[in-house]
């Protein structure tokens, strides 16, 4: 077993994914806003469940020991409250690694902490259950990276590690490129599944797949204009893959509408609408979605 701790600051879907696979092969701490019980279950995308024992704690009650890892699996939204509130209970400066969807938590958080920043772009798809139970929807591969291509030893680390424990997992150099694409599939899939609740795979199916086609195209305009250049399947490929694999998935916006909980919303669509607007490019499909998610999170929850 490794010897290395990981510490995952954001106990939800994909902390607990993270945490209940890497507690095979190393030492973990779950830490979160309140402590979850010790007796974590996942249902595995094959149906089958495993109950694993984690050390649970109170972000606030952290010892001050540094862990070699320091995985922050929050919500976009809360990453910068959690950092610094894990930061304000460690000692020294552990290799920092971000979870998080959308492109503008990586770059901040990388000039501001003192030690090696990695980012982790992941197509697994898992849902909360309750306290004690996560499923893990639908299986997919975790890249893994750094902005300024530094610390590639760390990156195959970590992407070892996570093979072992059963995520497939790759180290890259060009993670800021993958971040990129793994945007654009948010963007196509989360906030439509959102606004209609449904899962993944529904998008297939009319009347939706023409309006994830339409925010394809909108989208890849963007990415053209920006230099990004799409996978070699295209971009319309990359999306459907992941809608495939993630069929029975309920994405993560959703999850967060459904608990009256605030979305991704602006981590994901903004990068986007920004760009859009820096090159005079004309979006009325994610302005649609951007403002029936807007609107949405406005009303009071029932």
């Amino acid at each position: 077993m490794n010897d290395q701790t990981h510490l995952i600051v954001g106990p939800g879907a994909v902390g607990r994914l993270l945490a209940l696979h890497l507690a095979d092969v190393a030492p973990v701490v779950l830490a979160g806003r309140r402590p979850l019980p010790a007796e974590q279950t996942l249902t595995t995308s094959e149906g089958t469940q495993r109950t694993r024992r984690l050390v649970t704690l109170e972000i606030d009650r952290l010892p001050p020991a540094p862990p070699t890892f320091l995985h922050l699996t929050t919500k976009a939204y809360a990453a910068d409250a959690a950092y610094a509130a894990a930061m304000a209970r460690l000692d020294g400066a552990p290799t920092l690694v971000l979870w998080q969807n959308g492109y503008q938590v990586q770059p901040e958080l990388d000039r501001r902490h003192p030690g090696p920043v990695l980012c982790a772009s992941t197509t697994e798809g898992a849902w909360i259950n309750d306290d004690e139970r996560v499923t893990h929807a639908g299986r997919g591969i975790t890249y893994i990276g750094d902005l300024d291509n530094r610390h590639a030893p760390s990156c195959r680390e970590l992407a070892a590690l996570l093979d072992q424990a059963g995520l497939v997992a790759v180290a890259v150099e060009d993670i800021g490129v993958r971040l990129w694409h793994k945007l654009v599939v948010n963007a196509a899939i989360n906030p439509l599944v959102a606004r209609f609740r449904i899962r993944n795979g529904q998008l297939r199916d009319r009347p939706f797949r023409p309006m994830v086609e339409r925010i394809i195209d909108e989208v890849a305009t963007i990415m053209a204009a920006e230099g990004i250049a799409p996978p070699a399947a295209g971009w319309h490929a990359l999306v459907w893959q992941v809608v495939a694999a993630t069929a029975n998935n309920r994405a993560s916006m959703l999850q967060d509408v459904m608990a009256g909980r605030p979305t991704e919303r602006q981590a994901i669509l903004q990068p986007l609408l920004s760009a859009a607007h820096r090159h005079g490019i004309a979006t009325p499909s994610l302005d649609g979605l951007d403002d029936s998610m807007a609107q949405s999170s406005a009303q009071p929850q029932r």
